[in-house]
């Protein structure tokens, strides 16, 4: 089984809409079997709380589930648990290893990466673009989905 972490800093706007999303690229491959997908933070800021409502509305309107994940900070634990931890942004990948101390196994990805690009992922909660920030999340998930099935 290979185990996903994606981060952002509060864990309710992009890390669960990468999480929903690879999972229903994965299901509509009949993959999803081989993989578990989860989502954290790197901030104590929006701990306990629901998906983002415009994370989720966007989500719906892609015909995409939205469970009820509820944030949580990522733990040093994460590192040694999951087998691909990824971050949405710079910011992200710095705190992910302020977290970890050093990704000596390199488990540590940003989510544009898989889709050969540099960039961030931009934060919804400040951009207020959640169309954007979806069409890049998908990018990198097909990116990875690539990477890992060498397609």
């Amino acid at each position: 089984m290979i185990k996903v972490l994606f981060i952002c800093h509060g864990n309710i706007c992009r890390s669960t809409m990468a999480q929903y999303v690879l999972q229903d690229m994965l299901e509509k491959e009949n993959k999803s079997a081989d993989f578990y997908i989860d989502s954290a933070a790197t901030s104590y800021e929006e701990i306990g709380n629901p998906v983002h409502h415009g994370t989720r509305t966007k989500l719906v309107s892609e015909g995409i589930y939205c469970g009820d994940h509820r944030a949580r900070r990522m733990t040093r634990q994460d590192y040694d648990d999951y087998d691909f931890i990824i971050g949405m942004d710079t910011e992200n990948i710095r705190n992910i290893m302020r977290i970890i101390g050093k990704d000596t196994e390199n488990k540590v990805y940003k989510l544009l990466s898989f889709a050969g690009e540099s960039g961030d992922i931009a934060d919804p909660w400040y951009t207020g673009n959640f169309d954007v920030t979806y069409d890049d999340v998908v990018r990198g998930c097909r990116g990875f989905i690539k990477k890992l099935y060498n397609e």
